[in-house]
């Protein structure tokens, strides 16, 4: 008897491909980051956008990423063949991403001559205003990674310290006071990231994806559990449907609270999957 076909309706990856992707951790390690994109203080790599990116959508449908940083999700999704809108409160940074999206497409070429690919200066939190003054397209998948509430203003913070004495690069996203990394109280911060999901939702093809790369906070001496308050309370207008573990093992170990007490070297981000049902 001959074996059914497979039908791939989520992407255009072979069986293989699907399988390794579905495993629930992984170890990423990217590229160095290019001079430019490395004043974001917490870019995470397109490398890893592309990854996601390819399992969770087809070629010529669209991707957006409401806190776009520099453009990580953009260029992933350019080499990818994905249309793109990427929202940014910095305008520094939204600049950084639309000079490198124009130089990507320069160097993809014919390949994305019909690949469209949006950079908006704006707030997320007023995703309704800019989807009608832009006139979004229905959206086939979300990826991107919030901040991880006000943790780079810790004063702990030994890389934003290194980055600021040595290299005069930028240690938070900005001064903005509706930056979301510049709310201290953690239920406030919460409560107004749930929101800007929340309202993208209505934007969210039926059965699309959401991708939500984030970790828990050490503050204080106290771990406060962002990712899974995220989890439990986001689930609740979308279906959380798994998690993947990326694993940083390439980081230098610092030695917390050594000979006196358990502070672990934090080294993996949850990659968290809802689905608009």
């Amino acid at each position: 008897m001959s074996k059914r076909p497979f039908v791939n309706r989520l992407n255009d990856l072979d069986p293989k491909t699907w399988l390794k992707f579905q495993k629930s951790w992984f170890v990423h390690a990217p590229p160095p980051r290019k001079k430019g994109v490395i004043r974001h203080p917490a870019k995470f790599p397109e490398t890893l956008a592309q990854d996601f990116i390819e399992f969770f959508t087809k070629r010529g449908q669209v991707v957006m990423d409401p806190m776009v940083g520099t453009g990580s999700t953009l260029l992933a999704a350019l080499r990818s063949g994905r249309h793109s809108i990427g929202i940014e409160l910095n305008n520094n940074y939204a600049e950084i991403a639309g000079q490198l999206v124009a130089e990507e497409m320069i160097n993809l070429g014919e390949s994305v001559k019909d690949i469209s690919c949006q950079v908006i200066h704006g707030n997320a939190a007023q995703i309704t205003k800019i989807a009608k003054e832009f006139n979004f397209p229905d959206i086939d998948y979300i990826i991107t990674s919030p901040p991880y509430w006000d943790m780079l203003h810790a004063k702990g913070a030994q890389t934003q310290k290194e980055r600021r004495v040595t290299e005069g690069l930028d240690t938070q996203y900005s001064d903005d006071p509706e930056d979301l990394g510049n709310i201290h109280d953690y239920d406030e911060f919460l409560r107004k990231l749930v929101d800007i999901y929340v309202e993208i939702k209505p934007f969210i093809k039926p059965r699309a994806y959401l991708t939500i790369i984030v970790k828990n906070v050490k503050k204080g001496g106290k771990i406060y559990p962002l990712a899974w308050d995220l989890a439990r309370i986001l689930g609740e207008s979308y279906t959380l449907k798994d998690e993947k573990i990326w694993c940083q093992d390439d980081i230098r170990l610092a030695p917390y609270g050594l000979g006196s007490a358990w502070v672990s070297n934090t080294f993996h981000h949850y990659c968290l999957q809802f689905r608009n049902e």
